[in-house]
């Protein structure tokens, strides 16, 4: 039975993100054989992706490692994703599914923070939302006996990352495509790093991923989401500029500094 365009076009998209995929994971070593990796899976297009190429990667002789997937419930948030869709999408994919819950504590987020950290996090949702869900995939990480978390972070969030940096921190950072924990034997690695958003989104629509049921009532409320739009307006300015502003970041600082 001769293809229809639609599935060429699926199937050229899947290569292309496939290649892009493999080779961040060989220019930043992000695998090796034995690894247990923990992919942090929200539920979003790029968690679910990750979860799709890690699945098919682990299926590849060399190296071996194993993976399996976490969602994290956060029960002060009002968003939620069909669990019955997670679990048949990760089983589909060859991929374990764990799921958590996990509470937010508003007045005392971390004793191992300092008071103005702290105070931070009570003011800002979304960060604080973060730090949760964090602490909880770290912790589940180590319980597993896992040595690597996966996030779906793509290359829009790696630039848009080191134009909050500059904006609201004074500093020429971005998150690397790969982070040795300080205080814990964990490695952060962030295999869709060369990946383009529009090119997920594109592949979302049409392997036609369901989408969350309930989005994050601060979705469109975070310093995120206008460093978002200000990016847009440079990719106006100059469509090549995204390619310009990964490569000018060879020699950033690779620190994190969530907002």
């Amino acid at each position: 039975m001769e293809k229809t365009a639609e599935q060429i076009e699926l199937e050229r998209l899947r290569a292309r993100l496939t290649r892009k995929f493999h080779k961040a994971c060989a220019d930043y070593s992000l695998l090796a054989d034995g690894d247990r990796v923990l992919i942090g899976l929200s539920g979003g297009k790029d968690s679910l992706a990750l979860v799709e190429l890690l699945g098919r990667r682990a299926q590849i002789y060399k190296p071996r490692f194993e993976v399996m997937a976490l969602h994290v419930r956060v029960k002060e948030r009002d968003y939620r994703t069909d669990l019955s869709y997670l679990e048949a999408f990760c089983k589909e994919a060859g991929v374990e599914l764990i799921v958590r819950d996990t509470m937010i504590d508003a007045q005392n987020p971390s004793p191992a923070l300092p008071t103005r950290e702290s105070a931070r996090l009570r003011e800002n949702p979304c960060f604080l939302c973060s730090w949760y869900r964090r602490k909880a995939l770290f912790n589940a990480a180590q319980e597993l006996g896992c040595n690597k978390i996966a996030f779906g972070h793509h290359r829009d969030d790696v630039i848009e990352t080191l134009l909050m940096n500059m904006i609201f921190q004074g500093a020429f950072a971005t998150m690397p495509p790969m982070l040795q924990m300080d205080k814990m034997p964990l490695r952060i690695i962030r295999p869709l790093c060369l990946i383009d958003e529009a090119e997920l989104v594109r592949y979302a629509a049409m392997s036609e991923y369901e989408k969350q049921e309930k989005l994050c009532p601060f979705e469109h409320m975070s310093a995120r989401d206008s460093v978002k739009g200000l990016l847009a307006q440079i990719k106006a300015l100059n469509p090549e500029a995204p390619d310009n502003i990964y490569a000018a970041m060879s020699n950033v600082k690779t620190e994190y500094l969530p907002r």
